[in-house]
């Protein structure tokens, strides 16, 4: 990036290390799936921290576990809405979904019964599900956002039904290794961060432990560095490679509930925290455990993501500061919109294309990039979804209100399209045309003055 940029991102974290008194922070801006820049403060083990330095990432661990969910989703083996009875039967609170354990809505107690199991050794899968079996839920199983560190333990136990192994040899086998992240691992190997508590009224550091969570680790147990988070980052951006498809992602990142007010800010998705933050929509995990913090976040729009690390119990703003790394890189270096180019497209779609009218309401029918049609009002106000093609004259709404609807066309005998039923409203070439099935009909006088 330009000098003054990679300043003001250098900047913006040293005052984050020296306001938050953190003993290290490491940081860096990610765009088009790689690392734009990057920047440290503070010393670990008497040297600065560097791009190979792990941290542990905490809840960000909640994430990649979801990837591998939803791989399971994706080939089938479940479904969202499946209870989790289904794959982990017999438990206390077997009517939770699998979708309401990766959001946070399935109504379980947010923390495991019994000592604070982020500084204890954790215990095995039975011992978790019988420290459950009473009051393990806390919320009616979809009433509302509760987060749920328990959760993402009982998620790990799912993986681990399906795929025959362990949770961390599935995550490695199918996400980790195919993204690249070979430095993303249980417990802290070659350079690493301690993890410190830093004294509230004094400058001095309190070691902190950093046990095995055991059937708890899925929700916090992974230690990785600034180029593997950077992958990831660019990952939940939708540079998914082969782990999922980039519609999965997006579907991941979608806001499944928000937890602070009816105009919300924040929410949660399918694994991933969703934020608003002055016009931007970001998406990725904040990350605590005892002696660290970390956060990965990434703009769907502008494609630029940030990723902040410390070495510190509590402190820093861990979030706000990649929140403005962000905004930083994007106000100082916007992207530069793609070249227009004329594309081939299928020649045999440019008769569905133009004005459509909904009622009396013009629509415009466009072809768009990847062999998908946009349907919008032309007033650019109201009802507008992107369709992809599923069968022949048959589109399907990928989001919007009309996201998971078909849209059918109906044709003339000369194969002429004369009217679109999309759910059951029909679109005519002019409004409220007689010879479509308008329904409930057209008054057969007509347009008139009164």
């Amino acid at each position: 990036m330009l000098p003054s940029t990679e300043f003001a991102l250098l900047r913006r974290l040293s005052l984050e290390q020296v306001n938050g008194r953190a003993p290290s922070m490491v940081a860096a801006v990610v765009r088009d799936g790689e690392v734009a820049w990057w920047g440290a403060r503070g010393s670990v083990d008497g040297a600065a921290p560097d791009d190979d330095t792990q941290y542990r990432l905490g809840s960000i661990t909640k994430s990649i576990v979801a990837a591998l969910v939803m791989r399971l989703r994706d080939e089938g083996r479940l479904d969202l809405n499946d209870p989790l009875d289904k794959h982990v039967p017999g438990t206390s609170f077997g009517a939770s979904t699998v979708g309401q354990l990766l959001s946070h809505t399935g109504g379980l107690t947010s923390e495991s019964p019994g000592s604070w199991w982020e500084r204890s050794e954790g215990g095995d899968w039975a011992s978790l599900e019988a420290s459950l079996a009473r009051d393990a839920l806390k919320n009616r199983p979809g009433s509302r956002f509760h987060y749920s560190n328990v959760g993402y333990g009982v998620l790990g136990e799912l993986i681990a039904r399906h795929r025959g192994t362990d949770w961390l040899t599935a995550l490695n086998r199918e996400v980790l290794e195919p993204l690249g992240m070979s430095r993303t691992t249980p417990h802290p190997t070659g350079k690493h961060a301690r993890g410190w508590a830093v004294h509230p009224f004094a400058d001095l550091l309190l070691p902190e432990p950093s046990p095995d969570a055991g059937a708890m680790a899925p929700a916090g147990q992974l230690w990785s560095t600034v180029r593997d988070l950077a992958r990831w980052t660019a990952f939940v951006g939708g540079d998914s490679a082969d782990v999922l498809s980039p519609d999965t992602v997006a579907e991941m990142r979608a806001v499944a509930t928000v937890d602070d007010a009816d105009t919300w800010t924040s929410g949660y998705g399918l694994g991933l925290q969703v934020l608003r933050h002055q016009g931007r929509r970001l998406a990725g995990h904040t990350g605590s455990m005892p002696g660290f913090l970390a956060c990965t976040l990434v703009d769907e729009v502008t494609g630029t993501g940030a990723l902040t690390l410390a070495n510190t119990t509590s402190g820093p703003a861990i979030l706000g500061l990649a929140v403005d790394l962000i905004s930083i890189a994007d106000e100082q270096e916007p992207n530069l919109p793609e070249e227009w180019r004329p594309s081939e497209v299928d020649r045999s779609l440019l008769t569905l294309t133009g004005l459509w009218h909904w009622g009396p309401t013009p629509y415009h029918l466009r072809l768009i990039p990847g062999g998908m049609l946009s349907l919008a009002p032309v007033s650019g106000m109201g009802r507008a979804s992107r369709f992809r093609p599923v069968a022949p004259d048959e589109w399907l709404g990928l989001d919007g209100y009309y996201a998971g609807e078909t849209l059918r066309v109906g044709r003339d005998a000369d194969g002429t399209p004369r009217h679109l039923d999309l759910a059951t409203f029909v679109f005519t070439r002019t409004p409220y045309d007689p010879a479509a099935p308008v329904p409930g009909g057209v008054d057969p006088e007509g347009w008139r003055t009164a």
